[in-house]
């Protein structure tokens, strides 16, 4: 079907994606008194790779958009523990803390809560583009157009709208921090604490572990496609030749058991920086910008996005500020909430995966205490 035969309908706002952020963004808007629309390739309930630990930070967010904490009895975790591939280990507190909960339950909540608050909400559906034209924006699917005074990309790491754009962080040339995969599992029978999130690493990655709902566990690893290529391209003989050498994870996936018959993946992650506008679509979560996951604070990043997003969009749909202030006042608070985190998640990357500079930062951190507690200051921020 062409353009010019599809099917045409309005709304206010187009947001595209359905993770974290453009659920935040979807759920505070129409709560404001727009007409928003959302698109999600998925349909709800669905497991996505992400290590499933949320900062505390977020907890009074969530509580305004309708999160039912006082029903989910979810695991409150405040202590960290972090080993070097050859196995030692160093503890601390981990302050603010959090709590643990897989994005099959937690996405489909916010999509229920959407839904109840007038969200449309298009499941099962692919975004094809997001173009600006005379004053409106046109978000392109297939055989329907939704044209809104306002469009929010919120696809994730790399979508294949990254890549009609040609986003610089899709053509450049992969570097340190580009062509990660990240795999995850969960587990039952895990031998570690609900309240303690472990943090394992090995030859140029790690692998985090941490309790979710109903007494499983969330195991998610983050390595380079190099190591995957080495290994005929096979996870199950990466994680025997590569994860195995850390003791900690040789005794996880020892005594462990997986329920899923096969672990969910994705690749070509990136973390090199990104822009938070593209041709007047403002962008959040992944899109806009991705920490490394060891610094364990994506989720609350992609929900604190949400909520900035909402404050700026509704002045700009009633009418109180132009376009360029809107954009201007969300980039300014982008910048404001996450760059210090995103360069400091950064650096800390370099550090992990290489087994002497690993060891070299576990063994100091365990003589000086004080150093994991400034490593985390430096990637959390305050409630919000």
């Amino acid at each position: 079907m062409s353009p010019a035969s599809a099917h045409i309908t309005d709304y206010d706002v187009v947001i595209a994606g359905g993770g974290l952020a453009g659920l935040a963004t979807s759920i505070g808007l129409s709560k404001a008194g727009h007409k928003v629309a959302l698109v999600e390739k998925y349909t709800y309930p669905f497991h996505r790779v992400c290590g499933e630990y949320i900062s505390e930070e977020s907890r009074p967010f969530l509580e305004s958009l309708g999160i039912p904490f006082h029903k989910l009895q979810l695991p409150r975790i405040n202590k960290l523990i972090v080993s070097s591939p050859g196995g030692s280990v160093v503890r601390s507190p981990l302050i603010p803390g959090g709590f643990g909960i897989s994005r099959f339950r937690l996405d489909a909540l916010l999509a229920n809560i959407a839904k109840e608050n007038g969200v449309h909400l298009f499941e099962g559906t692919k975004v094809i583009d997001m173009v600006y034209h005379d004053g409106k924006m046109k978000c392109f699917l297939q055989g329907r157009i939704l044209e809104s005074k306002l469009a929010i990309g919120c696809f994730g790491k790399r979508s294949n709208v990254d890549v009609k754009w040609k986003r610089p962080f899709i053509t450049h040339r992969p570097g340190k921090l580009d062509n990660y995969i990240a795999v995850k599992y969960h587990l039952r029978g895990v031998d570690l604490d609900e309240d303690t999130i472990a943090l394992h690493n090995f030859s140029n990655g790690y692998c985090g572990v941490s309790r979710i709902e109903d007494g499983l566990y969330c195991m998610c690893y983050l390595t380079t496609a190099g190591n995957l290529r080495s290994n005929d391209n096979s996870i199950l003989q990466m994680e025997n030749r590569l994860l195995r050498k850390n003791p900690h994870i040789d005794r996880l996936l020892d005594r462990a058991e997986i329920i899923w018959d096969e672990p969910l993946s994705i690749s070509q992650v990136s973390f090199s920086a990104k822009s938070q506008v593209h041709d007047h679509v403002l962008l959040a979560g992944d899109a806009a910008g991705m920490i490394t996951p060891l610094c364990g604070n994506g989720m609350s990043m992609a929900l604190h996005a949400g909520k900035l997003l909402c404050h700026e969009a509704d002045a700009f749909l009633r009418g109180e500020i132009s376009r360029d202030e809107l954009e201007h006042n969300y980039c300014r608070q982008w910048n404001r909430h996450f760059a210090k985190r995103l360069r400091a998640g950064r650096v800390i990357q370099y550090f992990f995966g290489d087994p002497k500079l690993t060891g070299l930062l576990v063994g100091i951190a365990a003589r000086i205490p004080g150093v994991t507690g400034f490593l985390i200051r430096q990637t959390h921020g305050e409630k919000y």
